[in-house]
């Protein structure tokens, strides 16, 4: 199966730069993956559905902190955005409806809305898409905008044979207002890891550049086994860019001062990792309450030390480990990491890379552990 964020792309993209000597596109590129960067708005009725899809995108329940509330308090005409409290830099706005008046101009509303702010826009709907919503669609792909996507939300009540006739009337209306190629996710906002939410990321996934596209992987929550396994390959990925801008293109490595910086580093990619893969005691927490789990249960799945706690008394532990335990590190695979002018890898490039991925394995097998147990297909 084809990586749905093309984690092996952007480690190409990465070693190009390096190879062009572009290390400032490289260092760029790092820091926006730690922080990842993103802007996803959310179109449509504000009803249960909508908040719900709103919270499960930031990993929450009704009930939690920061989670957003229906009904809402918000201006029928009005913007309102909700951070995500594990990754602040990833918004999510919920913009107000789109008018039913007519005559009405999709220009208008976008311009309201700030339209080309957002990364991607989700147009929610729980019957049919609203005539004015297929307006703003066809506009914004006169814009050359791909990143709108048409959500039918699942209510409580509906079952499969309803929502497959909403999707087919909502096909026929998105047809007949001149939407070439329609297509329709069905998403049942209490539990994304149903229906068409894995197809929709996919999507985004090919249409968002690569940046955006692993800093929406790296927010989301960990909602299956296999976006457990592309959060841990696009951290790799991080891992081997974060490795050559320390140490591994050095002209003059300076083994003191690279130490501090590999440690340095290497503690806010791991921290990243373990909120990206939900492994914190909040968001472990968080799962059971959502999943009727006890927590004892799911937190015991974490064997890693570094899925419990990220200090930088450990990293230090392993990278010093690394470095004695480089003589294990293939001359081949060394060669195969490193650009073609920087053969001859640094101490510094090959400990960090050795003791970071190895630190993503144990990490990611623990998510895996814990998504297993909550979805119901672990023991």
């Amino acid at each position: 199966m084809a990586d749905v964020f093309r984690s092996l792309n952007l480690l190409e993209t990465l070693k190009e730069s390096i190879e062009l000597n572009k290390l400032s596109d490289v260092k760029d590129a790092v820091e926006d993956l730690l922080i990842s960067r993103i802007n996803l708005a959310v179109m449509g009725g504000r009803g249960d559905e909508k908040f719900a899809f709103i919270n499960s995108l930031r990993g929450l329940g009704p009930g939690d902190d920061g989670a957003a509330p229906s009904p809402s308090s918000v201006a029928p005409e009005e913007l309102a955005v909700y951070p995500n409290p594990k990754h602040p830099d990833f918004r999510l706005w919920d913009l107000p409806p789109v008018p039913s008046a007519s005559p009405f101009e999709p220009e208008g509303y976008m311009d309201r809305v700030k339209f080309p702010r957002y990364n991607a826009v989700l147009m929610t709907f729980t019957q049919t898409p609203q005539p004015n919503s297929v307006d703003v669609f066809l506009e914004a792909r006169s814009q050359q905008r791909q990143t709108v996507y048409f959500i039918l939300l699942a209510s409580a009540k509906d079952t499969e044979k309803s929502l497959e006739e909403k999707r087919k009337a909502s096909l026929e209306v998105l047809t007949s207002q001149g939407v070439t190629l329609p297509k329709v996710y069905l998403v049942r906002p209490s539990t994304l890891e149903n229906f068409d939410f894995p197809g929709l990321l996919e999507d985004m996934g090919g249409d968002l550049p690569e940046i955006r596209a692993h800093a929406l992987l790296l927010a989301l929550p960990t909602l299956t086994s296999t976006l457990v396994t592309q959060k841990k390959e696009a951290f790799k990925a991080l891992v081997w860019a974060a490795a050559s801008l320390s140490g591994g293109v050095s002209a003059i490595p300076v083994p003191f001062v690279a130490s501090m910086v590999d440690s340095s580093v290497a503690v806010r990619i791991l921290t990243k990792a373990q909120l990206s893969l939900c492994l914190d005691d909040d968001s472990v927490e968080r799962l059971a309450r959502q999943r009727g789990v006890e927590p004892t249960r799911l937190k015991g799945l974490r064997t890693c030390v570094l899925s419990m706690e990220v200090t930088k008394g450990e990293v230090k532990k392993r990278l010093a480990a690394a470095e004695k335990d480089l003589a294990t590190v293939s001359s081949k695979l060394v060669e195969m990491a490193m650009p073609v002018h920087a053969r001859s890898a640094s101490r510094s490039f090959s400990a960090m890379l050795q003791a970071l991925n190895g630190a993503m394995d144990e990490m990611a097998a623990d998510a895996e552990k814990i998504v297993a147990v909550a979805l119901g297909e672990g023991k």
